[in-house]
């Protein structure tokens, strides 16, 4: 497995944004290699740049400087275009707050991002993504008909649809109850067990980070930590 290139690697990463009181630096130079199949937890204090991290290696901000390697692909200097083309297919995404389109069902929800990877079962694989997540009798309820917990599950349904190389999950039971964040969770390395997609999970929670093989500390943008458990 680590013969092959990482599926994230990160080198000396920057990231500044500008504020009414002048450039913010967000990330101060954090370099990691994630290799591919990996579970790995991003762990620390609000406003210490997690999601931020999450961003610029999922591809939705670009950093201000240093390098950005995702399933093989360069994508520092990618445009807009570029990013969601490279995105599609490749790359799927978990929100805290489940991102779902209000207007489509839930079917529609996961089929959508099928259709758009040129996927001609786009349906009948959504029907079965979302058998596997426990909804196969809510395919044609809206988002607003479903409970916050079965939304997260749509939610999951489409990110790993599509069989991303890399699942990006960014606090993904923080609006949840916990009985139902910890279904969520389950159900997370259930599906990374299933389909090996590499887990990057942003999370504030030690319970849901301890489950993934691999822990590090964020700290005023700088790792401060690394621990891979054997």
């Amino acid at each position: 497995m680590h013969n092959s290139p990482p599926a994230i690697n990160l080198e000396d990463v920057r990231l500044t944004l500008a504020s009414v009181a002048g450039p913010v630096n967000i990330l101060n130079g954090v370099t990691l290699a994630v290799p591919a199949g990996e579970t790995v937890a991003l762990l620390g204090p609000s406003g210490s740049g997690k999601s931020s991290l999450l961003m610029v290696a999922a591809g939705l901000e670009s950093a201000t400087s240093g390098r950005v390697t995702v399933a093989g692909t360069d994508i520092t200097r990618m445009g807009e275009d570029g990013l969601a083309r490279f995105r599609r297919g490749r790359v799927g995404i978990v929100f805290q707050s489940f991102h779902l389109i209000a207007t489509m069902t839930a079917l529609e929800n996961v089929a959508v991002p099928l259709e758009l990877a040129g996927a001609a079962d786009a349906f009948e694989r959504a029907k079965r993504e979302l058998a596997a997540v426990g909804l196969g009798a809510r395919l044609e309820h809206y988002p607003g008909q479903l409970s916050g917990g079965e939304q997260q599950r749509v939610a999951l349904a489409r990110a790993i649809a599509p069989r991303p190389a890399v699942l990006f999950a960014d606090e993904p039971t923080g609006n949840l109850d916990g009985a139902t964040g910890a279904e969520i969770a389950d159900l997370l390395f259930a599906l990374h067990e299933r389909t090996q997609a590499t887990l990057f999970l942003v999370t504030h929670e030690e319970a849901l980070a301890s489950r993934c093989r691999r822990i590090v500390r964020l700290k005023d943008g700088r790792i401060a930590a690394d621990e891979t458990r054997a």
